[in-house]
């Protein structure tokens, strides 16, 4: 659970409730007509520009905005390096016995496996990581025109209230309220916007460019596995992953570790 996600938008939305609430008339802010106008209009208007495997994919994808953790790429690095000792000793048929959450490493440890040549395991990565890109990238795109559309949405309901209270000008004492309730589809627009759809598209975006990071990583794991090189080898080719402080870190300790290891103590 992304507990930055929740604690941002629930904390958000918290906040908007005490203003209204703190007000001398909090109900003033509720108008049915005008979140059918915000809601419905966007909705529409988002399925006209997507299809609805688009859709689909968008309301699949979301889960991950608040759910999904992927794991550390530090620890990701050790979990692959355990399969390239495990390969080196036990062969590559031992690795379809290695257990992990993650359907695309299990697929690539599988095609290890069984055999498949270097070409075909490759091609097989680079789709699927292609294919989850793609789902992904649809989800973001689904929330970020929910949050282009909505307050656009929220300006056409408030010029129809405008219209409507312009037309009934004979009561002076009407006009105040009806230009609250002709501005309410504005800020239901940008509270749409701005608290729900554009925080989830790019946490999205982010999740994709993590996702896709975490794949890539997997994949080159995989294929140095396959050609059999030293585990050693593929740690420094992984390291690449890690931010620069990351990477000096682990490479101090991995060479602090070496040199205890190289010193002998001396002989009476």
């Amino acid at each position: 659970m992304d507990l930055a996600t929740i604690i941002g938008m629930v904390g958000a939305i918290i906040l908007v409730v005490i203003a209204i609430s703190l007000g001398a008339s909090p109900m003033v802010f509720v108008n049915p007509i005008s979140l059918i106008i915000v809601v419905g209009g966007t909705s529409m208007i988002v399925l006209s520009q997507m299809t609805f495997s688009e859709v689909r994919l968008a309301a699949k994808a979301v889960v991950k905005a608040f759910k999904m953790n992927l794991p550390d790429l530090s620890a990701t690095i050790e979990e692959m390096l355990e399969v390239a000792k495990t390969a080196r000793k036990n062969g590559l048929l031992a690795l379809e016995d290695h257990e992990t959450s993650s359907a695309y490493l299990a697929q690539g440890l599988q095609m290890l496996a069984d055999g498949y040549s270097p070409e075909m395991l490759k091609d097989v990565l680079d789709k699927e990581r292609l294919m989850t890109l793609e789902r992904n990238r649809a989800g973001a795109r689904a929330f970020q025109l929910m949050g282009d559309v909505a307050p656009a949405m929220g300006m056409i309901g408030t010029l129809i209230g405008l219209v409507d209270m312009l037309s009934n000008m004979d009561d002076p004492s009407s006009i105040g309220p009806a230009m609250a309730v002709a501005l309410l589809t504005t800020l239901y627009g940008v509270l749409i916007a701005q608290i729900i759809a554009h925080p989830i598209a790019e946490k999205l975006e982010l999740r994709t460019v993590e996702e896709e990071r975490l794949q890539a990583l997997w994949a080159d794991a995989l294929l140095a596995i396959q050609q059999g090189l030293n585990p050693r080898v593929v740690e420094q080719m992984l390291l690449t992953y890690l931010p620069k402080e990351q990477r000096d870190k682990r490479e101090a300790a991995n060479n602090e570790a070496a040199g205890g290891g190289a010193e002998q103590p001396e002989m009476p």
